[in-house]
Order: structure tokens, then C-alpha cells, then sequence
């Protein structure tokens, strides 16, 4: 089994507050600060490392109802929840209203089917903050007084399905939060020392009247004994119990120690055992007398002889009721440690220290010249993507086997048959803390989303931004092919290849910000890379034209068909954005290359490599395309002026599929500048440069410029060169088409009186702008490529005008927006499109936060108002979020956004 961290790296900040030592102090193996966290997932049900289907419908073999019931395989979910990095301890809290049918230990949504964009969380719940360490870390849910309206929210966004341009019918729809109703439930997290945690839920009556409270402070083992051999069966049990306090004394091998677990004296202490209802669920007899269910049996259905009686059990909470009344508060403070009677301290002294150094250690990240709203912003990015890490565990051979103690009866069954998704990927194992695009809907390996995730860790925590990528690359995961695995669903997708480009951020932060050039790690990811762009060049370019095909690409619909499946008549897609990706990732391996050259010239050849691999690739999107038959065609269209995708047939016939979309912006984004100083230090790269300008001039043209600047030559390196960017962001920057007043729309608003239209095998197919969610249903139907605003694709361009502006300054100008404004730099077009982004989440003149739409409770209520949600995509038109509603996996680039806003690079 591959270790936690997959290997020693360099850290990268210097010790600015008590929070960055402990950064240090964990990278270098002095005091294990990162051991324990808020690694527990939100959801584990309907995930696909639980799925031991026949038919691969995940979603329904392990569904919500069955979550209460059945142990999971593969790892644990719960509200806020706390565990080892291993998750072989877990706590979370639990909580009943005295109404709801169903004890509430984790976040209800909908599946994908049920979704109106798919898995679809039906709660509110925030995330405050957090430290990178986890030495504090805050949570908000908001839980409804009233009974939870499970059937009512799947069956009218299932009415709502027929018609995919409705509104998605959300929780506070329902009227469940009429006259603040409901309890905030704040979940805080202190660390008074490494394997000390203080835990404290204070829960607020927002409601008129006064309402009952049940609170169930939970902790209890991820199941490692059905599945293997342990020594010693983990169990927790009374330590004792005192006047003011219970302890239960927790055993686990795995441990290292014995942990106990200190609490307020409680009205009773509940035991059971992690095991599955197999009478519930299946009409079987159970394996144990106990079972996972049994606080919500005692509770709820009123099953006394449902918890075990001896007070022991591999599950177990304190419980504690309290009615409060309007406007009233209760907190109780837990404490998780190693020591059965840790060190005199105060559990509020600790958390008010903890958040103290919290704000200290923000202090220092934040732009110092941002608003108190974009700090807070960034601050609840930050915190997002923080309670985004999450245990993630999945050996594909063993999963795909079955374990033989599981019969068609019971659990699972115990093989997959023949069309088992992964099954291509039998050699990826792994189990590690990893950053999840959202730890509820999309609570999964994602490859492309975790490469933006590290160039927004990489401000607050370089160690895990490289460890990151470093896993992406190794033995664990990389195929033997040379393939990196997409996401979950399907490890054989092709996401977008901006590893390389991940790589250099973050190795680039560590050099400007903190004064480290780690180019170990640089030539380790290096080293791997080469094999992934291998992968690409001999499997994506069937071709062999230079012009990538990529499949699906992370674009779910921004095309006329799922271009992961077989299009009609046989034929390939020739992509402008797969080209443009490649572009990239050669520009980037061309640049690493040159870095690490510094320390050793066998690099230079390198460089030289992914260079004239760059020039052969811009040479040939930049070709013409047409309706000819035969020939070298590119991907440029003459009459628009516009890159397009291209369907080729097997005859040889092309098609420029005319859809002004990301896909054609997408080659601006592959640029470089080669400096004078580059030349200087690297002679080997510089006579073969020289060469090839000499004796390669038809690749050179449109593509290489050089232009004096301060006396020293610069070379821009770009798929797009200057007469073509001016056609490119004349589009880019028009508000009728792809410029929305909240950044950049990911389909031109030109097709939305002018959709585009292809007559094709099966009838007509075609693209429509629209704003939110689309009506088109591709790739599982759960996001929408045909006009809402996107943040990792609209940071890559803003790092490409950055590019230009580098190279051309302020000599040439672009109107902004076009048509209708002034003559502006591309560094001042960057800065003004990030101010857009930014945009989404702060106040505007209404008091409003775009990103919320028209919701009154987001709008004016105190209470709600100052929260922030970040959904995977915005609203083409008026900013207001869709999807997903915490991916700040990406969408947490607005931290980034923001400090370059004031300066700061991105």
C-alpha cells in the first residue's frame, strides 16, 4: 500500500506565524500536525469505490436510505467530520429535531438522476474556516426545526426534469426555513496539540419558539475487520464517568495508542457496532446483534434493545437534549486525545487562541490592499478547499475481485462482470489524504480539477500543493501507459493535460514568494511527465497531423455530441482546445526544462524537443480549415476568424464545426516568452533555436516574433499570433459576445439568436447559448459548457494576457469591451475581467451577492448573508451560481483572482 505522503518534499514558506512552523514542523517529520483533520467525506454513499453493482448504477446500490444502515467498504462520511489520515477514528455529529423521520448523521441530495444538473446536495451548510495543519477549523449547518422533506424535494425536481430550463427546486423552496425556523449549528475544531483536539458545537435557536434539540457527539472505526485480518477487534468502551464528564476509552492496533474521548456528563452513552442491517436492508439475519443504524432504532423508532446494553461497540455517542428557546444558545466542548487525562488547559482558551493564529496566518496571505468582503471571500475559499481533503481509499484489482466474505445475499456481490467500469486500470492503489473538487457532489478522484486545486494550495500550503501532484504522477496512479486517470467514473477519460502546467505554478510560487527553488520536486514531476506526454502524442493524434483529438476534454457539452463516444459515420473530432492543451503542456515542459538545465545541461535537449514539437503543433491548427477533400487542413476558419473543432471523416472530408466557443479561444492560452537571459544560460538550446529559425521558416512564420524590449531580445512563443489575437479577443472582449459583466462566458451569446446547426446521421444536431443549465444532456447531464461562466478555463486566459502583456506592454491596445470602450493593455483587459470574477461573490450596489441570484435569505438576512457558497459555474448573464454549490475546488481560484487583482501574480 503506497504511504500517505508520497514522498519528501522541500517546504516552501518561511516561518511568518505559529501556523507556518507547524507547516514546517509536519513536513519535516518533527510533530505530525497533519495527522488528524476534517479527512471524513461528506458523502461515501453512491460513490463508485462503494458500487459492487452488476450493472454500474452506483447511485443506487448503496442509495441515501441504505447510507444508515449499510457499513461502507471504502471509507466514511458525516456532517463536519474529524479522522486520522488513515480514518481508522472518526467523529462526527449527528442531530434529530424531534420531527424528522430520519436521524440526521449526514447531508441528504439527490442522485444524478434525480438532479436537475445532476448529484445535487439538498442542505445548507458552510465553511468558516481552517488552517492548513487543521489546527482550527469552523463549520456552519443550518438544520431545519421541522421534518426534513426528503420525499417532497425528489419528487418535484423529478416533475421538474421534463422541463431542463426550470429552476431547480431547492430547500429553502419548501418553506422549511419560514420564520427562522431552524438552529445554526456551529462545529469548531481546535488542536491543542498534535494528537489533542478540542471539539465544540454550539447550536443557536434562530426560530420564534422554543424547540427540542437532540445532540449525538459520534465516534466510531472505519470497518478494516470484515475485510481483513486484525489482531485485535478495535473497540471503545467507558474509561469512566466522572461527576462532570464521561470518557470512553478508544483501542485501535492501528492507533499507535489508546485515544479516549472526553465529554460533558450526558443524559446516556450509546453503543453499537459499525455493521450492516442486513435484516433491514436485505431480509437476512444480521452478522452482528448491533447494528450501524441503532441510534436512529433507539431514537427514532424507539428500539431500546437496538443499542448494546454491555456499553461497548465500535460506534458510540453521547447523548444529549436540550430545548432551547428563541434566540438561545448551548455549547459543548469535547476533547479527542491520546492522553486519558490530558494536560490541565481550558477548551475555550484553546479555541480562542487557535482562531487567533488562524487570523494571524490569513494575515499574511491576503492582499493586504482587498476589501473586508473580498478577505472574507478568500478567507471561505480557502476554508473550502481546506475541508475539501478528504481520506480517499480505492485498490481497483481488489475492488473489481470482490471480497469472498461477501455472498449474493448479503452486502455485495462478490464479482463485477466483464464491462466493469476501471477495469483497464487494475494496477491503480491508493490511499491518501487527497483534495476533492467537493466532498459532497463530486467526493471523488478528479485529476484536472486537483491540478487547479494545487495552484490555489500553493498559497497556504506549498508542502501539500506539490505532494499532490507528485501523487498524480506516481506509481499509484499512473498508468503504465503513461496515462494519469481522469476521475472516478471513468479513469480512462481524458482530462485536459495541465499537470505540467500545475507543476510550474506551484514551483514558481515556492521561488517567488518564498525563496525556494525545489527542483527536486520539478524534476521528479518532470521525469513522469515525459511519460504522460508520451501518452498523449501516440494515442490522441491518430492522425499523426499534430492536431489533437482529446475525446472529452472536461467540456461536458459545450459540442454537438459526447465527444468521448463514437460520432457518427465514423469519424474524429480534430480539437482545437486538445491542440491547444498540448500546446501547453509543451510550452511547460519546455520551460521546467529549461530551469532544471540550469543544474544540468542534458536538460537543454530537452527543451529542444518540446520547442519544435510546439512549432510543428501551432503550424498545423494554424492551416486553414475547409470542406475540401484531402489535404492538410488546420483548425484556423478564414471567414470567422475564429478557431474551430473539426470533424474528419474516413473519406478524408472535413468539417469546421462553426460553434464559437472556449473551445476556440482555448489556443491563446498556449504562449511562452523565451528571454535573452534564456538564450544566454542555455547555448546548446540557443544553436539549435538558431538553426531551426534558419532552415525551418514556413514553421516559423505567424508564430515566432521577437521584439526589442529594453534593448534585449524577447521571443513570444504562441499558437495565436498578434494579427490573429486582435480577431480572437475582438470576440473575446464583445459583450454580445463571450465578455459577461461576471467574467467569461464559456459560449458566445451570439448563439443565442443564432444557434448553430448540423445536418447529421440521426437528424439534426445542435448548440444554443444558454446562460444556466443546459437542456442538452450530455456526459451524464450534470454541468453546462454552452454559456456559463467557468473559473479554471477563465484563469488560463487571464494568465495568457498576462503572457502578452509581458511581451507587448502597453504599445498595443485592445478596446475594452469591444465596440463600445476604451483602448486598453492586455494587463489592464486581465485585471479588469478579474475584477468581473470577483465580482460574483462580493456585494454589489444592492447589497446582493451576484452569485446568490435573487434569494432574500442570501440577500437580508444577517444570519445567511455573510456566508459564501462556490458553485462550479456562474450564470453567463447575471452571475448567480449553478452546479455543484461547494466546489471550491476550482472555483477557489478566486483566491487567487483576488490577489491579482492588486498585483500579485496569479
Amino acid at each position: 500500500m503506497p504511504s500517505l505522503r508520497p514522498a519528501k518534499v522541500i517546504p516552501m514558506r518561511f516561518a511568518t506565524s505559529v501556523e507556518d512552523q507547524r507547516i514546517i514542523d509536519d513536513c519535516e517529520g518533527k510533530a505530525a500536525w497533519k495527522r488528524w483533520g476534517n479527512y471524513a467525506s461528506a458523502r461515501q454513499w453512491g460513490t463508485v469505490r462503494e458500487d459492487y453493482s452488476t450493472n454500474g448504477d452506483a447511485w443506487n446500490f448503496i442509495p441515501h436510505d441504505h447510507a444508515r444502515s449499510r457499513a461502507y467498504r471504502w471509507g466514511e462520511d458525516g456532517i463536519a467530520g474529524w479522522c486520522d489520515a488513515a480514518q481508522y477514528l472518526c467523529f462526527a455529529p449527528a442531530f434529530w429535531n424531534g420531527a424528522d423521520p430520519i436521524l440526521k448523521e449526514r447531508f441528504f441530495g439527490l442522485t444524478n438522476s434525480e438532479g436537475n444538473h445532476g448529484e445535487d446536495v439538498k442542505e445548507y451548510y458552510f465553511y468558516i474556516d481552517n488552517t492548513p495543519t487543521h489546527s482550527y477549523a469552523r463549520a456552519l449547518y443550518k438544520y431545519p426545526q421541522r421534518a426534513f422533506p426528503y420525499e417532497e424535494l425528489v419528487r418535484v425536481n423529478r416533475e421538474r426534469q421534463s422541463d431542463p430550463a426550470s429552476f431547480e427546486y431547492e430547500l429553502l423552496d419548501t418553506g422549511i426555513f419560514n420564520e427562522s425556523r431552524y438552529f445554526d449549528i456551529f462545529i469548531e475544531y481546535a488542536k491543542h496539540a498534535p494528537d489533542t483536539t478540542v471539539i465544540r458545537i454550539r447550536a443557536i435557536n434562530r426560530g420564534p419558539d422554543a424547540a427540542p434539540l437532540y445532540v449525538l457527539p459520534t465516534v466510531w472505526f472505519r470497518d478494516i475487520w470484515t475485510w481483513q485480518s486484525i489482531p485485535l477487534m478495535p473497540r471503545i468502551s467507558i474509561q469512566e464517568r466522572r461527576a462532570t464528564m464521561d470518557v470512553l476509552q478508544i483501542q485501535h492496533s492501528r492507533l499507535g495508542s489508546n485515544f479516549y474521548f472526553h465529554a460533558p456528563t450526558a443524559r446516556e452513552l450509546l453503543f453499537t457496532e459499525n455493521a450492516t442491517n442486513s435484516q433491514r436492508l436485505f431480509g437476512t439475519h444480521n452478522g452482528e446483534a448491533f447494528c450501524k443504524d441503532a441510534f436512529h432504532e433507539y431514537l427514532i423508532g424507539g428500539r431500546t434493545e437496538a443499542v448494546n446494553p454491555v456499553l461497548a461497540g465500535s460506534k458510540a455517542s453521547p447523548l444529549y437534549m436540550e430545548t432551547l428557546a428563541p434566540g438561545e444558545e448551548r455549547v459543548w466542548d469535547f476533547v479527542l486525545s491520546n492522553e486519558i487525562q490530558p494536560e490541565d488547559f481550558n477548551t475555550g482558551d484553546v479555541i480562542l487562541k487557535r482562531r487567533e493564529e488562524c487570523e494571524a496566518f490569513y494575515r499574511t496571505v491576503c492582499a493586504p490592499q482587498a476589501t473586508q468582503e473580498e478577505k472574507k471571500v478568500q478567507r471561505q475559499a480557502f476554508a473550502g478547499m481546506l475541508w475539501s481533503k478528504q481520506f480517499y481509499f480505492i485498490d481497483v484489482r481488489r475492488w473489481m475481485v470482490g471480497d469472498p466474505q461477501w455472498t449474493e445475499t448479503g452486502r455485495h456481490q462478490p464479482r463485477h462482470n466483464a464491462a466493469t467500469r476501471n477495469r483497464k486500470w487494475p494496477d491503480l492503489n491508493l490511499r491518501a489524504v487527497l483534495a476533492v473538487p467537493d466532498n459532497w457532489e463530486y467526493p471523488w478522484f478528479a485529476a484536472w480539477d486537483l491540478c487547479f486545486h494545487t495552484a490555489t494550495f500553493a498559497m497556504i500550503d506549498p508542502d501539500f500543493a506539490k505532494e499532490q501532484l507528485l501523487l498524480l504522477t506516481s506509481e499509484a496512479l499512473l498508468h503504465r501507459n503513461g496515462q494519469i486517470p481522469a476521475y472516478e467514473w471513468e479513469f480512462s477519460d481524458a482530462n485536459p493535460p495541465v499537470i505540467a502546467w500545475a507543476a510550474w505554478k506551484v514551483y514558481r510560487v515556492g521561488q517567488r514568494y518564498f525563496g525556494i527553488a525545489d527542483r527536486d520536486f520539478l524534476e521528479r514531476m518532470f521525469q513522469k511527465l515525459l511519460l504522460n506526454f508520451g501518452w498523449w502524442v501516440n494515442r490522441q493524434d491518430r492522425n499523426d497531423s499534430n492536431i489533437f483529438e482529446g475525446g472529452f476534454l472536461g467540456l461536458d457539452n459545450v459540442s454537438i455530441f459526447d465527444r468521448s463516444e463514437q460520432l457518427p459515420g465514423g469519424g474524429s473530432l480534430e480539437q482545437a482546445d486538445g491542440t491547444a492543451w498540448m500546446g501547453v503542456f509543451a510550452l511547460n515542459m519546455m520551460r521546467i526544462a529549461f530551469e532544471l538545465a540550469l543544474d544540468d545541461p542534458v536538460y537543454e535537449d530537452m527543451a529542444t524537443k518540446f520547442f519544435e514539437h510546439f512549432m510543428e503543433l501551432a503550424d498545423s491548427i494554424n492551416r486553414s480549415c475547409s470542406n475540401s477533400t484531402g489535404g492538410l487542413t488546420g483548425l484556423w476558419d478564414e471567414q470567422d476568424e475564429f478557431y474551430y473543432d473539426q470533424l474528419r471523416y474516413p473519406d478524408g472530408r472535413t468539417t469546421p464545426l462553426r460553434v464559437r466557443s472556449l473551445v476556440g479561444l482555448l489556443p491563446m492560452i498556449a504562449s511562452e516568452i523565451i528571454d535573452q537571459k534564456d538564450l544566454e544560460q542555455l547555448p546548446s538550446f540557443k544553436t539549435r533555436y538558431d538553426w531551426f529559425i534558419k532552415n525551418r521558416p514556413v514553421l516559423a512564420r505567424n508564430i515566432l516574433t521577437t521584439y526589442d524590449y529594453g534593448g534585449k531580445r524577447r521571443i513570444l512563443l504562441s499558437i495565436v499570433g498578434e494579427k490573429r489575437l486582435r480577431k480572437v479577443l475582438h470576440k473575446l472582449l464583445d459583450e454580445k459576445e463571450f465578455l459577461s459583466p461576471h467574467g467569461l462566458r464559456s459560449l458566445s451569446k451570439y448563439h443565442e439568436q443564432h444557434p448553430y446547426v448540423l445536418d447529421m446521421e440521426g437528424g439534426e444536431r445542435s448548440v444554443r447559448y444558454e446562460p444556466a443549465e443546459a437542456q442538452v444532456k450530455l456526459k451524464g447531464g450534470n454541468s453546462n459548457w454552452r454559456g456559463p461562466i467557468w473559473f479554471p478555463t477563465s484563469c488560463m486566459i487571464l494568465d495568457a494576457l498576462l503572457v502578452y502583456h509581458r511581451f507587448i506592454g502597453d504599445t498595443i491596445r485592445f478596446q475594452f469591451p469591444a465596440e463600445t470602450g476604451f483602448p486598453m493593455s492586455c494587463g489592464q483587459i486581465a485585471h479588469e475581467i478579474a475584477a468581473r470574477m470577483v465580482g460574483i461573490f462580493v456585494p454589489g450596489p444592492d447589497g446582493a451577492r451576484p452569485c446568490f441570484g435573487a434569494v432574500a435569505e442570501f440577500r437580508d438576512d444577517p444570519h445567511w448573508k455573510e456566508y459564501v457558497l462556490f458553485f462550479e459555474y456562474f450564470h453567463g448573464d447575471n452571475g448567480a451560481g449553478l452546479g455543484a454549490t461547494h466546489q471550491t475546488g476550482w472555483t477557489g481560484l478566486v483566491a487567487n483572482v483576488i490577489n491579482h487583482k492588486y498585483g500579485y501574480k496569479l
